[in-house]
């Protein structure tokens, strides 16, 4: 398909728009216009969540679960996204209520047991 079959008149602007509007999310236009971005689905956005939702889970049992005399575990690294910077790169939203931040992200080992008794 040539393009210059619109300044032509060959080609009608209700048919290129529809051309544009369905062009492929991981094609190159989409690429060009949103770096790496395009590159992941809903689905991979969704994966990487409950991915990360894991590794905390996992975290806050082996810190709950851990002897007292033992080092504190390292909080799990999340699984950066594409074509976000800063926090929520790494698909994190570390606010609290009424879109407080947190002045400490990770609960500590009794935090944790007060929690969940």
């Amino acid at each position: 398909m040539d393009l210059l079959d619109w300044h032509r008149g060959r080609l009608s602007s209700r048919r290129l728009a529809v051309l544009l509007a369905h062009l492929p999310r991981d094609g190159a236009v989409a690429r060009e216009l949103h770096d790496e971005a395009a590159e992941w689905s809903v689905t991979d956005h969704l994966l990487a969540t409950v991915a990360d939702q894991l590794a905390v889970s996992n975290w806050m049992f082996a810190t709950v679960n851990r002897d007292e005399d033992a080092e504190p575990l390292d909080y799990p690294e999340p699984i950066p996204r594409p074509g976000a910077t800063g926090p929520e790169a790494m698909g994190e939203d570390r606010s609290g209520e009424a879109g407080q931040v947190s002045s400490s992200p990770v609960p500590d080992r009794t935090e944790l047991m007060r929690f969940f008794s």
